[in-house]
């Protein structure tokens, strides 16, 4: 007699490298936190990581060390990849800004093209009631 066993074959599917030499990293830093998404040449989100990701809670997000420590990991997700080349797009008023060209230098990487992607208003906000005097 032929056994039959209900158990369902795993199919396992090998998950591929991919070698991406060349990516873009946003960086957006509020004054409460610390964004960064790595993605390849197309746009496609490879890597991101945020300061609360990273352990940190609270005010401590806003720090200029927990942004630090959130480049940092968002490097070696990108070297994972294969990356050795960024071309990086920061936005916003936060502790993040100055600390990003340090830790890029500080890891080694190349930067193809640095901007800087802060909004800045047209007109501004509307202007107050005008007064009258009696």
């Amino acid at each position: 007699m032929a056994k039959t066993s209900n158990q369902k074959k795993k199919k396992t599917t090998k998950q591929v490298a991919r070698v991406i030499p060349k990516g873009r990293m946003y960086v957006t830093a509020t004054f409460n936190n610390t964004l960064v998404s790595i993605t390849d040449p197309e746009g496609k989100v490879v890597a991101w990581t945020s300061s609360g990701e990273a352990g940190f809670s609270g005010s401590k997000k806003s720090t200029p060390y927990a942004a630090t420590i959130t480049l940092e990991n968002a490097i070696a997700k990108a070297r994972n990849f294969g990356m050795n080349e960024l071309a990086v797009f920061i936005k916003g008023p936060g502790p993040g800004r100055d600390v990003t060209l340090r830790v890029l230098k500080a890891q080694g990487m190349r930067l193809s093209l640095l901007a800087d992607m802060t909004p800045v208003p047209h007109n501004g906000t509307r202007s107050r009631k005008a007064k009258h005097n009696k």
